[in-house]
Protein backbone atom coordinates (compact mmCIF):
# COMPACT_ATOMS: atom_id res chain seq x y z
CA UNK A 1 0.00 0.00 0.00
CA UNK A 2 1.44 3.32 -0.92
CA UNK A 3 0.94 6.67 1.12
CA UNK A 4 -1.13 7.77 -1.66
CA UNK A 5 -5.23 8.30 -1.36
CA UNK A 6 -7.42 8.23 -4.04
CA UNK A 7 -11.36 9.29 -3.25
CA UNK A 8 -14.16 7.89 -4.66
CA UNK A 9 -17.10 10.38 -4.74
CA UNK A 10 -20.56 9.03 -5.16
CA UNK A 11 -21.10 10.37 -9.32
CA UNK A 12 -17.78 8.72 -10.15
CA UNK A 13 -18.51 5.41 -8.45
CA UNK A 14 -21.87 5.84 -11.00
CA UNK A 15 -19.66 5.57 -14.04
CA UNK A 16 -17.25 3.28 -12.59
CA UNK A 17 -19.93 0.80 -12.07
CA UNK A 18 -21.58 1.58 -15.71
CA UNK A 19 -18.07 1.04 -17.18
CA UNK A 20 -17.57 -1.37 -15.28
CA UNK A 21 -21.51 -3.78 -16.71
CA UNK A 22 -20.30 -2.58 -20.16
CA UNK A 23 -17.05 -3.93 -19.87
CA UNK A 24 -18.73 -7.53 -18.65
CA UNK A 25 -21.30 -7.23 -21.65
CA UNK A 26 -18.66 -6.65 -24.39
CA UNK A 27 -17.21 -9.87 -23.08
CA UNK A 28 -20.01 -11.72 -23.05
CA UNK A 29 -20.38 -12.82 -19.98
CA UNK A 30 -24.05 -13.05 -18.89
CA UNK A 31 -24.10 -13.83 -15.66
CA UNK A 32 -26.80 -15.74 -13.71
CA UNK A 33 -26.59 -14.52 -10.92
CA UNK A 34 -24.43 -11.81 -8.69
CA UNK A 35 -23.19 -12.58 -5.49
CA UNK A 36 -22.41 -9.85 -3.29
CA UNK A 37 -19.42 -9.75 -0.57
CA UNK A 38 -21.17 -6.97 1.83
CA UNK A 39 -20.59 -4.49 2.54
CA UNK A 40 -19.06 -2.89 0.00
CA UNK A 41 -20.02 -5.11 -2.78
CA UNK A 42 -23.67 -4.18 -1.75
CA UNK A 43 -23.28 -0.49 -4.03
CA UNK A 44 -21.08 -2.83 -7.14
CA UNK A 45 -23.86 -5.74 -7.07
CA UNK A 46 -26.63 -3.40 -7.03
CA UNK A 47 -25.58 -1.32 -9.84
CA UNK A 48 -24.47 -4.30 -12.09
CA UNK A 49 -27.74 -6.11 -11.79
CA UNK A 50 -29.25 -2.83 -12.74
CA UNK A 51 -27.26 -2.30 -15.86
CA UNK A 52 -26.80 -5.89 -17.08
CA UNK A 53 -30.23 -6.68 -16.43
CA UNK A 54 -29.53 -9.44 -13.68
CA UNK A 55 -32.78 -9.66 -10.98
CA UNK A 56 -30.95 -12.72 -9.42
CA UNK A 57 -28.90 -11.45 -6.27
CA UNK A 58 -27.21 -12.75 -3.45
CA UNK A 59 -25.61 -11.72 -0.55
CA UNK A 60 -22.72 -13.82 1.45
CA UNK A 61 -21.31 -11.42 4.71
CA UNK A 62 -18.10 -11.52 5.47
CA UNK A 63 -15.42 -10.30 7.59
CA UNK A 64 -12.33 -9.74 7.25
CA UNK A 65 -11.00 -6.05 8.41
CA UNK A 66 -11.62 -4.75 11.66
CA UNK A 67 -10.33 -1.47 11.92
CA UNK A 68 -7.94 0.77 9.49
CA UNK A 69 -5.26 -1.76 8.04
CA UNK A 70 -6.06 -4.45 10.54
CA UNK A 71 -7.66 -7.74 9.67
CA UNK A 72 -8.47 -11.10 10.96
CA UNK A 73 -5.85 -13.90 9.95
CA UNK A 74 -8.31 -14.98 7.42
CA UNK A 75 -11.78 -13.91 6.23
CA UNK A 76 -14.81 -15.91 7.91
CA UNK A 77 -18.20 -16.24 6.14
CA UNK A 78 -20.85 -15.13 8.68
CA UNK A 79 -24.41 -16.20 9.05
CA UNK A 80 -26.67 -16.35 7.04
CA UNK A 81 -23.95 -18.78 4.61
CA UNK A 82 -26.03 -18.83 1.13
CA UNK A 83 -27.10 -22.42 0.16
CA UNK A 84 -24.58 -23.68 -2.39
CA UNK A 85 -27.38 -25.23 -3.73
CA UNK A 86 -28.70 -22.45 -4.84
CA UNK A 87 -26.10 -21.65 -7.39
CA UNK A 88 -25.43 -25.15 -8.79
CA UNK A 89 -24.93 -24.97 -12.50
CA UNK A 90 -25.18 -21.27 -12.58
CA UNK A 91 -23.47 -18.50 -14.37
CA UNK A 92 -21.89 -16.26 -11.13
CA UNK A 93 -20.65 -12.88 -10.92
CA UNK A 94 -19.02 -12.01 -8.02
CA UNK A 95 -19.31 -8.07 -6.56
CA UNK A 96 -17.12 -6.47 -4.24
CA UNK A 97 -15.88 -3.32 -4.21
CA UNK A 98 -11.90 -3.77 -4.35
CA UNK A 99 -9.61 -6.95 -4.34
CA UNK A 100 -6.97 -6.00 -1.79
CA UNK A 101 -5.24 -8.69 -0.25
CA UNK A 102 -7.95 -10.61 -2.49
CA UNK A 103 -8.71 -13.03 0.46
CA UNK A 104 -12.33 -12.45 0.68
CA UNK A 105 -12.62 -12.86 -2.94
CA UNK A 106 -10.83 -16.20 -2.69
CA UNK A 107 -12.62 -17.38 -0.28
CA UNK A 108 -15.90 -16.88 -2.13
CA UNK A 109 -14.75 -17.69 -5.31
CA UNK A 110 -13.49 -21.42 -3.60
CA UNK A 111 -17.12 -21.78 -1.89
CA UNK A 112 -18.48 -21.32 -5.32
CA UNK A 113 -16.42 -23.42 -7.62
CA UNK A 114 -17.52 -26.58 -6.52
CA UNK A 115 -21.13 -26.06 -7.66
CA UNK A 116 -21.21 -23.49 -10.30
CA UNK A 117 -20.94 -23.43 -14.31
CA UNK A 118 -18.92 -20.34 -14.19
CA UNK A 119 -17.44 -18.05 -11.56
CA UNK A 120 -15.63 -14.49 -12.58
CA UNK A 121 -15.58 -11.66 -10.34
CA UNK A 122 -16.00 -7.72 -11.13
CA UNK A 123 -14.40 -5.32 -8.62
CA UNK A 124 -14.27 -1.34 -8.68
CA UNK A 125 -10.25 -1.16 -8.05
CA UNK A 126 -7.89 -4.12 -7.79
CA UNK A 127 -4.39 -4.02 -6.42
CA UNK A 128 -1.30 -5.73 -7.19
CA UNK A 129 -0.39 -7.87 -4.54
CA UNK A 130 -4.26 -9.28 -4.89
CA UNK A 131 -4.34 -13.16 -4.29
CA UNK A 132 -7.11 -13.30 -6.85
CA UNK A 133 -6.87 -12.16 -10.52
CA UNK A 134 -10.93 -10.71 -11.41
CA UNK A 135 -11.67 -10.97 -14.91
CA UNK A 136 -13.19 -6.96 -14.49
CA UNK A 137 -11.56 -4.83 -12.95
CA UNK A 138 -12.28 -0.93 -13.38
CA UNK A 139 -9.21 0.66 -11.94
CA UNK A 140 -5.69 -1.25 -11.27
CA UNK A 141 -4.18 0.75 -7.58
CA UNK A 142 -2.36 0.75 -4.87
CA UNK A 143 -3.38 3.10 -3.26
CA UNK A 144 -5.44 3.81 0.08
CA UNK A 145 -9.07 4.27 -0.93
CA UNK A 146 -11.85 6.54 0.41
CA UNK A 147 -14.57 4.77 -1.03
CA UNK A 148 -18.09 7.47 -0.48
CA UNK A 149 -20.35 5.19 1.54
CA UNK A 150 -17.29 4.57 4.09
CA UNK A 151 -15.52 8.33 4.94
CA UNK A 152 -18.03 9.20 7.33
CA UNK A 153 -18.26 7.87 10.88
CA UNK A 154 -21.78 5.79 11.40
CA UNK A 155 -24.55 7.93 12.22
CA UNK A 156 -26.04 5.61 15.07
CA UNK A 157 -25.03 4.84 18.33
CA UNK A 158 -23.36 1.84 17.47
CA UNK A 159 -20.19 3.61 16.82
CA UNK A 160 -17.20 3.11 15.14
CA UNK A 161 -14.52 3.16 12.34
CA UNK A 162 -15.16 1.39 8.94
CA UNK A 163 -12.17 0.85 7.77
CA UNK A 164 -11.28 2.02 3.66
CA UNK A 165 -9.46 -0.72 2.02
Amino acid sequence: MTDMRETLDYQTFGRAVRELAQTIADDGYEPDLILSIARGGVFVAGGLAYALDCKNVHLVNVEFYTGVGTTLDMPVMLAPVPQAIDFTHKKVLIADDVADTGKTLKLVRDFCLEHVAEVRSAVIYEKSHSLVTCEYVWKKTDDWINFPWSTEPPVGQRGGQVPDA
